[in-house]
């Protein structure tokens, strides 16, 4: 099905880094990760590859002498590089204003009337087909008069209206009309009198759909309403793409296909009540059955409490709405991943399920397992130069630089996710049937550095941006620790690449001035600097975890990475709602620039955790409870971005009106930010778990329970004073230096 453009990605396209034309790239794209807007399945093997099998990759290339660097030397900054022509974009409908109830692969969206009037996103959806687009209640002739709407929960809503029946009765209702909506593709309609007299209510319910693709709907280019035909107890709709019915309970007195009606007849005595349920179903296709619930969900019930009453509502959503965006793989069951957000990218987008996982290894492991295996099956599986890589697409880079590959990022992080799991307790079978496809990783890049020092664009005259090579240099090193604990070559010649990198970075991408200096952004084919600061210099602050509750080096020397915590700690770049995207003062800034300004949840959380674990707890705690007082504003469910505003006393954060919401790494995010201040290092194969809590204890006590470190519960508590105290672990399991 044609999938929109993922707004939050503005002129995101498959990008393998091979020489496709773009109707390849589409086509790989929708046959290996499902990327873009709309509910996608999960990817199914690649071409030539055996279901659940990974082929074994040829040993990792001996190290060649690599050069300091492979860039000129450095020259004046460059003050803009010019972008692509972007595509033609659409315009989106909004949902900063939405109610959207997720339990994938069902959807149900709707606007605080309650009513579904078939405009914009409005409707339930299935597996990225709207069943229903118009579900309209009228009693006694009159709609209800909105009073209250709510989500109570990631997969429900709750509409309140109020009607007036009699003529009589002046300014006070006679009935409530309560709605529940959930995103199985059920409502419930109740009606409560609150008169004192009896009622006599005739109630009919209004049903269309146009059967549209959420692609098409984002397009703009939906049909007309399909006609209705009566089918048992409801309606049903048949079109080109599929059918879909509806069915009440109890069964209508009346039905009427050519106006998609059903009508009802209701005696309230005074304060009785009366409810029907609607059962919306795309034919085929059962009961929606969330993976998130019960025991299928791979992610542990944690809990968090302290003195500051805001912990335990964002842990405790942050954990439903990752449960929501739970994907199953038709074709291996027992492998789930996460959905990149809802409502415009409900598929696997490789770059953001790697990274959720990662951010909630503190809830298990199961979910990082099922992601590796997920996205291993879309590894290119082809010799050649891109043997070993991840496709994904491409992703807008913000004013200054072209847009980058999310499959380079995804091929980075693949080593990185396996080995953190097995530091958090993957076992060690599952890890070595992973550790294949995380060689080939680690093949690609040694192959695609090749002589030279830096990891480029896999475009020609591509950049090297600064992110990248930190995503690369912790592939590098967390790999290399990979293949030393499994007895595999290759490990010394990513460490001495590893090292190569680290010299020349220094050099070559630090930018001299009066106030510090600062990393580069980039570095353009002719060896001039992109000077702009973004939240993209974030990833310099994370390295990786290795054994014994060690973090791997950084890129940057102890005095630049103090200065980059300053700059991040400043006014330019902490909006006191979170990180902005680039600096208020840079060129091109925009406060809604999804790249360019606007805060980025999962950013901001890697920046509290770099900066922790680096020792800058000033700068890491202002941004914590900037991004705390923008969660407790969204009701604790974070959008993946909103806008960089600075703010300013009884100011409010305000929506992006494209940002998914649930987003996986928003989600995902809220467990790193919390778990962070515990700061939890386990080792699970040496058997020890080290503590590294934020001293100064921003938000006072806290405690989490119900985490997972080698397969067990574990439960930690912070005091008032930043001593960090085990309260509950795996037998066995020793408290690290």
């Amino acid at each position: 099905m044609h999938q929109p453009t993922p707004p939050s990605d503005a002129g995101d396209r498959p990008d393998s880094g091979a020489p496709e034309s773009l109707a390849d790239q589409d086509r790989r794209l929708a046959s290996l990760t499902g990327q873009g807007g709309g509910l996608s399945q999960p990817s199914q093997p690649a071409e030539g590859s055996a279901p659940g099998r990974v082929r074994r990759p040829p040993p990792l290339p001996s190290p060649s002498p690599l050069r300091s660097s492979s860039l000129s030397p450095p020259q004046s900054p460059v003050p803009h590089t010019p972008r692509p022509t972007p595509r033609r974009s659409v315009e989106l409908p909004t949902t900063h204003n939405t109610l959207i109830c997720v339990a994938l692969p069902g959807l149900a969206v709707s606007t605080e009337q309650g009513q579904l009037n078939g405009r914009g996103l409005e409707g339930f959806y299935r597996a990225g087909r709207r069943v229903l687009s118009r579900c309209q209640v009228r009693v006694a002739g009159r709609e209800p008069l909105a009073v209250q709407a709510r989500m109570t929960a990631t997969d429900r809503a709750r509409f309140v209206g109020t009607v007036r029946v009699s003529p009589d009765c002046g300014p006070d209702p006679d009935l409530v009309v309560e709605r529940t909506r959930h995103a199985d593709g059920t409502e419930r309609i109740t009606l409560r009198s609150v008169s004192w007299r009896p009622l006599r209510l005739p109630v009919e319910v209004a049903l269309g759909t146009d059967l549209a693709d959420l692609g098409a709907i984002a397009a703009g280019s939906t049909g007309p309403e399909l006609p209705a035909s009566v089918h048992d107890s409801g309606l049903r709709w048949s079109g080109a793409t599929g059918n879909s019915t509806v069915a009440a309970d109890p069964p209508p007195a009346d039905a009427l296909a050519s106006a998609g009606l059903l009508r009802w007849e209701f005696e309230l005595p005074p304060g009785g009540t009366a409810s029907v349920e609607l059962r919306v179903r795309l034919d085929g296709a059962g009961p929606v059955r969330a993976v998130g619930h019960g025991a299928t969900s791979p992610l542990a019930s944690a809990r968090a409490a302290g003195d500051d009453p805001r912990v335990q509502a964002l842990l405790r959503t942050s954990v439903e709405d990752l449960q929501a965006l739970l994907l199953r793989d038709p074709a291996h069951p027992s492998d789930t991943h996460l959905a990149a957000g809802a409502p415009w990218r409900c598929g696997l987008a490789p770059a953001e399920s790697l990274t959720a996982a990662r951010m909630t290894l503190p809830l298990g492991t199961r979910l990082a397992a099922g992601t590796l295996r997920t996205v291993a099956r879309t590894q290119l599986p082809l010799s050649g130069a891109q043997f070993g890589m991840i496709p994904g697409p491409r992703r807008d880079a913000g004013a200054h630089l072209p847009p980058g590959c999310t499959g380079t990022e995804a091929t980075l992080l693949f080593p990185v996710l396996l080995a953190e799991a097995r530091r958090w307790g993957l076992p060690e079978q599952e890890t070595q049937e992973l550790l294949p496809a995380a060689e080939r990783c680690l093949t690609w890049l040694r192959t695609t550095v090749g002589d030279g020092t830096y990891l480029r664009d896999p475009h020609p005259g591509g950049p090297v941006r600064c992110e990248t090579q930190a995503h690369a240099h912790r592939a590098a090193l967390l790999g290399a620790d990979l293949l030393d604990a499994f007895g595999r070559p290759g490990a010394a010649g990513l460490r001495q690449w590893a090292q190569e990198l680290r010299t020349a970075f220094r050099a070559d991408f630090w930018i001299g001035d009066l106030g510090g200096g600062r990393p580069a952004a980039a570095r353009v084919q002719d060896g001039r600097l992109v000077p702009h600061l973004g939240a993209t210099a974030v990833h310099l602050l994370d390295t990786g975890l290795l054994g014994g509750g060690e973090y791997a080096p950084g890129l940057l020397d102890k005095a630049r990475a103090e200065q980059l915590a300053r700059l991040l700690g400043g006014p330019a770049m902490d909006s006191g709602w979170g990180l902005r995207g680039l600096g208020a003062k840079e060129p091109g800034f925009s406060p809604f620039g999804h790249r360019s300004g606007a805060v980025r949840v999962q950013e901001t959380a890697i920046a509290v955790a770099g900066l922790a674990a680096g020792g800058y707890e000033k700068e890491a705690t202002s941004l914590l409870r900037g991004v705390l007082a923008a969660a407790e504003a969204f009701g604790h469910r974070l959008p993946e971005m909103y806008a960089g505003e600075q703010r300013t006393d009884g100011s409010a954060p305000l929506p992006h009106p494209a940002a998914c919401r649930p987003a996986a790494t928003a989600a995902a995010a809220g467990v790193l930010l919390l778990t962070t201040l515990a700061g939890i290092r386990p080792d699970a194969p040496a058997g020890t778990v080290t503590l590294r809590p934020v001293r100064s204890a921003p938000l006072g006590e806290i405690g989490l329970t119900g985490l997972r470190i080698a397969g067990a519960p574990f439960s930690v508590r912070v005091g008032r004073l930043g001593v960090a105290m085990v309260e509950e672990a795996a037998d066995g399991l020793q408290l690290g230096a």
